[in-house]
């Protein structure tokens, strides 16, 4: 792997390191989403919500729309769920390790 291209792939990651950022990108896989519908899902302040998605954005996460005064958020490449899916194999293995320790 490139440097470059390692640094790319570990800014994605680090945007997708921070539990209220997952909720959200778990809750753009099903439908598009105000940036007021997303208020109640992240359960944060309107700025909070705002530096959380400029970071999706940034790395490419998410997209945005405007409709008049709202800003609609999506996916901009939906297989981001399928690396996310994999986090819950690792989980399995580490939660076997654990009670394997015990």
């Amino acid at each position: 792997m490139k440097e470059e291209e390692a640094k790319i792939k570990a800014e994605i990651l680090k945007a997708l390191a921070n539990p209220v950022r997952l909720k959200i990108v778990e809750e753009l896989s099903r439908v598009e989403k105000c940036a007021c519908e997303m208020l109640n899902i992240a359960k944060v302040d309107f700025s909070v919500l705002s530096r959380h998605m400029a970071q999706l954005k940034n790395v490419g996460i998410v997209t945005e729309r405007r409709k008049g005064v709202r800003i609609y958020y999506r996916l901009a490449c939906p297989c981001i769920l399928q690396a996310l899916e994999c986090t819950v194999g690792v989980m399995r293995v580490r939660a076997r390790k654990i009670k394997k320790a015990i």
